[in-house]
């Protein structure tokens, strides 16, 4: 990310911001890595405290894969 955004401003306050089309995406990329993290942790904190998992030969019948 190496462009500078350019603010719009209101009466002296940032509204909103247009920013390169490359950053965008790198931004949107980077929050759905982040989001997967979390999920992820989560995921673990449920099947550490004990929470039944789904067998994969289940999720595979769900989804019609099997």
């Amino acid at each position: 990310m190496g462009h500078d955004p350019v603010y719009l401003t209101r009466r002296g306050r940032r509204v909103a911001a247009v920013i390169d089309a490359d950053d965008l995406e790198a931004l949107i990329a980077a929050a759905e890595n982040l989001a997967d993290i979390e999920a992820a942790k989560a995921a673990r904190a449920e099947v550490a405290d004990g929470e039944a998992t789904i067998p994969w030969e289940q999720i595979k019948a769900d989804l019609g894969l099997s």
